[in-house]
């Protein structure tokens, strides 16, 4: 087929499709953003998609009007269904990761129009799962206005697609349920399925209030006091707070508040240095905890732990003039340390044609005892693309300037705890926090307590420092374990089992926090088994399918035999 015929046939599709779902797909996206930071209105969550679903099951005018008067709508073809839902997901990710444009233009050597572009191409990649699921709806639809088939897979569908995006794209961000992270009762569920269990009550919610609209008049209201009714006693929810949790531990999380563009000589950085190693002697010396009222029970006690974030800072650890300071801070406050820094291992020898190749780098957290000893040490495994290593250099060669500003850093390979005086911590750096099953493997292996170093400097003011924390905190909820995050310029906090952040430093601020925590060794169903449930989604999406077509294979041959 000629590409005039394919702009002809995709001129019509859209022509086909009726305004008034045009218009709900603009409702549905704009309510999608405002249900994640910094909007926060997360009661939107609860009918966000719901026009998105309608727009799906009436889009296409046929026949007659209707005996009111009214256009006569039916289910979207496929690929209308995914057209709508495309444009749906471009608006999406356009309103909720803007500030992709900030990261690459002010901190990534990219120019203005260049990151425009990068942003606009980002949300043309990902806004095809928004377009997935559209399609999936179309498959499903049936004759007429037949469409509980698809309205019934409508939920398993999203979490199928939700896990696509987690697993091949690899950029899970702002995940559904995450916006429920805030709602105790609800977001318990995750202890099972994880977030995605999260995400499916949302989508049922949105269908069946979909539904409302597309059954007919008469039985409209039964359907929508029901799924208003649901959606209340849902969000009720986070009208219900939990118990306080009993914190036995202390740790002192700084955060160091260095500018991501610093410019750094030596005497800049023995300064910085200087200034970070004071603060954490002088306030690990306090005991008090600055925890929220009635969020913890806390032992106010020795800080048996020191974390220092991701970095802007050239810190190396096989650099003397940091290894030093370090580890004579760890002896005078007999504290073990947790330190951000970038990892290096000796140039190899790559034989005596090419002589030693460029050593390699990592972005890592290494541990320091309180006699000063560096005795462990974890290399990031999930490598923030663009930021942390450029994929596919030759074809994404105008993205370079992002990554000579950021490194070309090397994966780690292990996700093992690693051991500080007997308590096995399970450290994931930035990015990291958004992969529910990455993140649960630590648990899986042992830690009992996580602590997670992140730079959001590159996030400027925008909303992704708080859709950061947010799944940082889900994270913490699926795997019944507290978290200490230690931020460059923040949120840092200390997040108990429960999502909440029980203590927090003022963001943008210089500061150490006195930070309670607790130990567990306990691990929770989702812990042991991952994202069974998101799998056990695809496995129904998949079978609603096959159903779906040989039903309709079926329905063609006795057609073909009755005539």
């Amino acid at each position: 087929m000629h590409s005039d015929d394919t702009d002809v046939l995709l001129f019509l599709a859209v022509r086909q499709i009726h305004f008034s779902a045009w218009l709900l797909v603009g409702l549905s996206s704009l309510l999608q953003v405002l249900i994640f930071p910094l909007p926060e209105l997360y009661v939107l969550s609860w009918v966000a998609f719901a026009p998105l679903v309608i727009a799906l099951l009436r889009a296409r005018p046929v026949g007659a009007l209707e005996i009111d008067g009214s256009v006569n709508l039916r289910a979207a073809k496929p690929g209308q269904a995914f057209l709508l839902a495309y444009v749906s997901g471009i608006l999406w990710y356009a309103g909720t990761c803007y500030w992709i444009y900030n990261t690459m233009h002010e901190h990534g050597g990219l120019s203005a129009p260049v990151a425009l572009l990068a942003l606009f191409l980002f949300c043309l990649y990902l806004g095809l799962y928004h377009g997935l699921f559209g399609l999936l709806i179309g498959l499903m639809a049936g004759p007429g206005r037949d469409n509980r088939r698809a309205l019934a897979a409508a939920p398993f569908f999203w979490v199928a697609v939700e896990l696509a995006r987690t697993r091949f794209t690899g950029f899970p961000w702002d995940l559904l349920g995450t916006a429920q992270v805030d709602n105790i009762s609800l977001s318990r569920i995750s202890t099972l399925t994880g977030v995605y269990g999260v995400s499916f009550e949302i989508m049922l919610v949105n269908v069946a209030l979909a539904a409302a609209f597309l059954v007919p008049r008469k039985k409209r209201s039964t359907l929508l006091i029901a799924s208003i009714t649901a959606a209340a006693v849902l969000q009720a929810g986070r009208l219900v707070d939990a118990p306080a949790l009993r914190a036995d531990h202390e740790a002192l999380l700084v955060q160091e508040n260095i500018p991501v563009d610093a410019t750094w000589t030596r005497d800049n950085f023995e300064r910085t240095l200087r200034e970070l190693t004071e603060l954490s002697v002088r306030d690990a010396a306090s005991s008090s905890s600055s925890s929220s009222p009635g969020a913890i029970e806390s032992t106010p006690g020795k800080v048996d732990l020191i974390v220092w974030p991701e970095s802007p800072a050239p810190f190396f650890t096989n650099d003397p003039l940091f290894l030093g300071p370090v580890s004579e801070m760890a002896r005078e406050t007999h504290s073990w340390v947790v330190t951000g820094a970038i990892g290096s291992r000796p140039a190899m020898q790559s034989g005596a044609s090419t002589g030693t190749s460029a050593p390699e780098v990592f972005n890592s957290a290494a541990i320091v005892s309180p006699s000063g000893d560096w005795t462990a040490r974890y290399d990031k495994v999930h490598l923030v693309p663009f930021g942390e290593y450029l994929p596919f250099p030759r074809l994404f060669a105008f993205a370079g300037g992002l990554t000579q500003e950021v490194g070309e850093f090397k994966a780690g390979a292990s996700r093992a705890p690693l051991e500080a005086g007997g308590t096995r911590l399970g450290i994931f750096i930035c990015y990291e926090s958004v992969f529910p099953d990455e993140v649960r493997q630590f648990a899986d292996q042992g830690a009992q307590v996580f602590v997670n170093l992140s730079n959001d400097g590159w996030y400027g003011d925008s909303g992704a420092y708080a859709q950061h924390l947010n799944q940082t905190r889900m994270r913490a909820i699926e795997n019944n374990r507290w978290i200490l995050s230690a931020t460059d310029t923040g949120v840092t906090a200390s997040i108990d089992p429960y999502g909440r952040t029980v203590a927090r430093l003022a963001r943008k601020e210089r500061g150490a926090l006195v930070a309670p925590y607790a130990l567990t060794s306990v691990t929770t169903f989702y812990t042991r088994h991952g994202d069974w449930f998101a799998y056990l989604c695809a496995i129904i999406s998949a079978g609603a399918l096959v159903t779906r077509f040989g039903l309709r294979t079926q329905a063609g041959k006795k057609a073909e035999a009755s005539s």
